[in-house]
């Protein structure tokens, strides 16, 4: 999309109309918080053998609440902090910065989410106790930190980190624990490479906003380091899945996890696209794409262990 299409589709959205909540929320981001559930669930399941599907579907409601609230904070946020007022920003579009959505109306939303997000979590407490407890209350925190408060994790360079840790490592060892009491090796190393994929997507959307980033005093970690740098990490996060994919197979006793390694070509490829895209709306193709590889990833290994338990349990 060139940047006239875009102003035309901006134009097109009406204030407090189901397109602007949907700016705000922005559902292609939503993918990173199904990954890790659908990977920490089924390998559970293969080593385990026990899948409680209710629980499944409470923890996979309570992620995509979690990251509807770091979306909803991260565009009301970003406004409250002036990030739109010099009129350079590239993004995606941010509601309430373009008055499509009034601040006061993005912050209902957030409590109203983050209450039901905890309410759901209350049961997960009842279930596992203190430790889903813990689990949840630091996911909320990092979720409004993101863009809140006088520091926003998104004004330093501990953005990917952040996502690696919450969307990769707490969320897949953590789906394993509450379904099966455990963390299997497996798990664990397979929380490394989810973590990794969607810390890529935030790789590219910082690599989109260096420029714009670095001129409102946003130090993320393309706009710290540079764009060779954030070209490094993009190929470290985006690749380093697959070197470890071999591991999870041997971890876990199961050929049939080896499946992702089916994606490693697109993967080169995106790399590829990557490091010769032109400044500007063009990388927004790419965090697209790196979302979509996130969950294709996760569905192959996901698919793995179950056709493991399936075939050999």
């Amino acid at each position: 999309m060139n940047s006239a299409e875009q102003r035309t589709r901006l134009h097109a959205v009406r204030t407090g109309s189901a397109a602007a909540w949907l700016a705000a929320i922005r559902p292609n981001s939503l993918l990173v918080a199904i990954s890790p559930v659908l990977v920490g669930a089924a390998l559970g399941w293969q080593r385990d053998g026990r899948l409680d599907l209710t629980v499944v579907l409470i923890i996979l409601a309570a992620s995509l609440l979690v990251q509807i609230v770091t979306n909803l904070q991260n565009d009301v946020g970003y406004t409250l902090r002036g990030g739109d007022s010099s009129g350079t920003r590239i993004g995606l579009p941010r509601a309430t910065a373009l008055g499509w959505l009034p601040v006061r109306s993005v912050r209902l939303a957030i409590v109203a989410v983050a209450v039901v997000a905890t309410l759901l979590g209350l049961w997960l407490v009842a279930l596992r106790g203190w430790p889903v407890l813990a689990i949840g209350i630091s996911s909320l925190v990092a979720a409004l930190a993101y863009m809140g408060g006088p520091r926003p994790i998104a004004y330093t360079p501990f953005g990917e980190l952040t996502v690696f840790v919450f969307f990769g490592l707490v969320a897949v060892m953590g789906t394993d624990w509450v379904l099966t009491d455990g963390i299997g090796a497996a798990t664990l190393v397979a929380a490394v490479a989810i973590g990794a994929l969607a810390a890529a997507a935030l790789a590219v959307n910082n690599q989109r906003d260096v420029a714009h980033d670095t001129l409102v005093g946003r130090h993320t970690f393309a706009a710290m380091f540079g764009m060779a740098a954030g070209h490094r990490l993009y190929a470290l996060l985006l690749l380093g899945p697959f070197a470890l994919t071999p591991l999870i197979a041997v971890l876990a006793g199961a050929p049939l996890l080896l499946l992702p390694l089916l994606l490693l070509p697109a993967a080169l490829a995106l790399r590829r696209d990557f490091l010769q895209c032109p400044p500007g709306l063009a990388f927004n193709a790419v965090l697209f794409r790196t979302f979509r590889l996130e969950l294709v990833y996760a569905v192959l290994l996901a698919s793995g262990a179950v056709l493991d338990r399936w075939w050999g349990g």
